[in-house]
């Protein structure tokens, strides 16, 4: 049989796990005590008749334990749970505990008390934007200061190899062994080619977006054909009349003559030999041309 003196005696003056003494007084650790202080009337194991309420994620429940259920540990303590108003919740108390002593029933009512006015300033703390203060150890900030310090200095020597590189390869330096030099990435050559092809390509399409100039050209020049240029033999040229008016006409009849002239050649030509295999077999008589020149008035003799 439970004896409740008996347990606390040996809990006050020998040991208990969930003591705290301090400057200022002595404590209770245990969740299940009503008060939080360590002594007789307080204690929840020292009193077989007890209750207490406990906090489960913003959730109140009252608990109450007997000396019926002593002998059944898994069902000592019977749990009722609360209203989130606070009058209720105090009426329940009332009415669970209603034939219990008046000191558990005045420190249980006292503990919904403290507990709903800590649960209204959570809630007010948590709709509150506050600055959190970080702190980071001095070793930490000097690490992390030398390694950007040697990521810079990489990134700069890094890009001066790669301007030098790409200068050395524009002005043909290494002929056509440009894929192995100083193990330099193929792809980043690649890529400065596609962008000066790039380049090429947006000036090309700026010449064709820009308007296109107006240029005159001389016609008729193949489509001259030989019956027109007869027409003019019949004209005689004047050399006398040499006037800025007539220049082009001119150069128009001297055209014309050099024309017939040379088909006149050709013409000549092919008589001739036409007429070359007969001359072999049969001698032809002897005729004498005269050719005389209005000009000069001069005659000329010819033998055929």
């Amino acid at each position: 049989m439970q004896n409740d003196e008996v347990i606390w005696q040996v809990i006050r003056h020998k040991h208990c796990s969930f003591m705290s003494k301090i400057e200022t007084g002595i404590f209770c650790r245990n969740p299940y005590n009503v008060t939080g202080i360590c002594n007789r009337s307080s204690c929840p194991l020292a009193n077989s008749r007890y209750a207490t309420i406990r906090d489960h994620d913003g959730v109140f429940y009252l608990y109450m334990k007997t000396i019926e259920r002593a002998h059944m540990p898994n069902k000592l303590w019977e749990r009722v749970k609360l209203p989130r108003n606070y009058e209720k919740a105090l009426e329940i108390i009332d009415k669970h505990l209603m034939y219990w002593p008046k000191f558990l029933v005045h420190k249980t009512k006292q503990r919904l008390t403290k507990m709903t006015q800590m649960r209204i300033r959570m809630r007010k703390l948590a709709l509150k934007t506050r600055e959190k203060i970080m702190t980071t150890p001095r070793k930490e900030k000097k690490r992390e200061a030398r390694r950007e310090e040697k990521a810079e200095k990489a990134a700069v020597l890094d890009k001066s190899i790669e301007r030098e590189l790409l200068e050395r390869l524009k002005k043909g330096v290494y002929g056509d062994a440009y894929k192995d030099i100083y193990n330099y990435p193929f792809d980043k050559y690649q890529k400065v080619l596609e962008g000066e092809e790039m380049q090429l390509d947006t000036e090309r399409e700026e010449e064709e977006e820009q308007e296109p100039e107006i240029e005159y050209v001389e016609g008729y020049d193949e489509l001259e054909e030989e019956d027109d240029i007869e027409d003019f033999a019949g004209f005689s040229i004047d050399n006398s009349h040499a006037d800025d008016d007539n220049v082009g006409s001119d150069e128009v009849a001297e055209a014309v003559t050099r024309k017939r002239e040379r088909k006149e050649s050709a013409f000549a030509s092919r008589r001739f030999e036409k007429d070359e295999p007969a001359a072999k077999s049969k001698k032809k008589p002897r005729v004498l041309v005269e050719v005389e020149h209005e000009d000069s008035g001069v005659r000329q003799k010819a033998v055929h």
